[in-house]
């Protein structure tokens, strides 16, 4: 193969790991994705390809949907919860507008298993990659009339979880601190303060660490839930960056774990702890 169309495949590879991605919320997933179209562009005539990104974005939609299709079966047999797995800001691929970094949010890739994969697809590619509906139609299969029915709908699903006007980075980090300082203090208070009256906080586990089975809802059980652990393990922790905004990096029970959140109304309102250990090997701080 001609050394020009490697390079023509990894001046994008950034841009087709953030697309894979976003459709699956798994980076393995998504770099065995684009592996795959990776061996497709080297079985091509490079010639006949006019537009080599948005060939290699429809190969990689393509491949994305097919993959995440079967993955919602995988994760429907899932022990507890299951939840994305985070990555460092840097590994996201580019974030360029506010539209790609709110499509990598933790938040927002946890709301997006909401939706259908077709759903999640035409969303992914219209919001984050600006394709035109008649192209995202072609990567679906589906009419143009029926992409824009598509994005609609997810949209308003999307909608239905978040505030209309996201935090900025400086209000997530401030939130962020509050809790942290309130829950290490034990100022039962303070935390139910900065909890939206209908937080849930989800656990993920794997089956391989202890983890809750079942999301915690409402803001009584969401504070006893966290003065128990933080009680019983202590509350040192670890502020890192992971999909665009900062997380929590602790032990607990002698395992690591990664806690994210979702902000609404100026408090929070989803708490993500992420103790899968496959899930965590990306985001470990350097220093630990």
């Amino acid at each position: 193969m001609d050394s020009m169309d490697s390079v023509d495949f990894e001046q994008h590879r950034p841009t087709l790991l953030g697309l894979a991605y976003r459709l699956l919320g798994s980076m393995w997933d998504a770099e065995d994705v684009v592996q795959e179209a990776w061996l497709r562009w080297q079985a091509i005539d490079h010639d006949e390809i006019r537009d080599p990104r948005a060939f290699l974005v429809t190969v990689v939609s393509r491949l994305a949907l097919d993959q995440l299709r079967s993955a919602r079966v995988r994760r429907e047999s899932y022990t507890g919860s299951w939840l994305p797995e985070p990555v460092p800001t840097a590994e996201a691929g580019p974030l360029d507008t506010a539209e790609l970094r709110d499509t990598v949010s933790y938040a927002t890739l946890h709301l997006m298993e909401r939706l259908s994969p077709p759903e999640r697809a035409v969303f992914v590619l219209r919001e984050a990659f600006e394709f035109p509906y008649d192209e995202i139609a072609r990567v679906v299969g589906v009419s143009v009339a029926n992409a824009r029915q598509l994005h609609r709908r997810a949209s308003l699903r999307l909608a239905d979880g978040r505030d209309r006007f996201q935090p900025t980075e400086e209000e997530h980090t401030r939130l962020l601190m509050r809790f942290i300082e309130a829950a290490a203090g034990g100022d039962l208070g303070a935390l139910a303060e900065i909890l939206h009256e209908d937080v849930v906080i989800w656990s993920d586990g794997g089956g391989k660490v202890r983890a809750a089975l079942r999301p915690i809802l409402g803001r009584r059980k969401a504070v006893s839930f966290i003065d128990a652990v933080v009680s019983q393990h202590g509350s040192e922790g670890v502020v890192t960056e992971v999909n665009g905004l900062p997380a929590v990096w602790s032990v607990s029970g002698g395992h690591p774990q990664l806690t994210a959140f979702a902000v609404r109304d100026g408090r929070i309102s989803e708490i993500f702890i992420v103790r899968n250990p496959d899930k965590l090997r990306r985001v470990a701080p350097a220093d630990l």
